[in-house]
C-alpha cells in the first residue's frame, strides 16, 4: 500500500506565494511521475507534472508562476506557486504514478488534498 500526504496549503493575498509538499510513503519501488492536480467547482486540471528523469510539464494557467520540483530520495513533490491569482483557488491534490515492485504494472495513488485559497 502507498500513502500520499499532502501539506502546505492555506489562506494568501493575491500576489503572494505558497509551497505545497507530497511525501509518499509504503511499498514503493520506484516512483515514475508525479503530479499535482486542481480542483474548483465544475473544473479539474493537471497543473503540472515531473518525471523521475526531471522532465516537467505546466497547464498553460500557471506557466511562469508555479514551479514543480522532486526530492527523489525522499518520494516528495513540492509545488512552488507564486504570484497567485484568485482563479488559483482550489483543492490541490498530488497523485503518484507507482511501481510497488520491479515488475509490477504502475498504479495511481492520490493524497487527500489540501485546501488554497487566494482572496484578499
Amino acid at each position: 500500500q502507498v500513502q500520499l500526504v499532502e501539506s502546505g496549503g492555506g489562506l494568501v493575498q493575491p500576489g503572494g506565494s505558497l509551497r505545497l509538499s507530497c511525501a509518499a510513503s509504503g511499498s514503493i519501488f520506484s516512483i515514475l511521475r508525479m503530479d499535482w492536480y486542481r480542483q474548483a467547482p465544475g473544473q479539474r486540471e493537471l497543473v503540472a507534472f515531473i518525471t523521475s528523469g526531471g522532465i516537467t510539464n505546466y497547464a498553460d494557467s500557471v506557466k511562469g508562476r508555479f514551479t514543480i520540483s522532486r526530492e527523489n530520495a525522499k518520494n516528495t513533490v513540492y509545488l512552488q506557486m507564486n504570484s497567485l491569482k484568485p482563479e488559483d483557488t482550489a483543492v490541490y491534490y498530488c497523485n503518484a504514478h507507482v511501481q510497488t515492485t520491479m515488475t509490477s504494472p504502475t498504479f495511481s495513488y492520490w493524497g487527500q488534498g489540501t485546501q488554497v485559497t487566494v482572496s484578499s
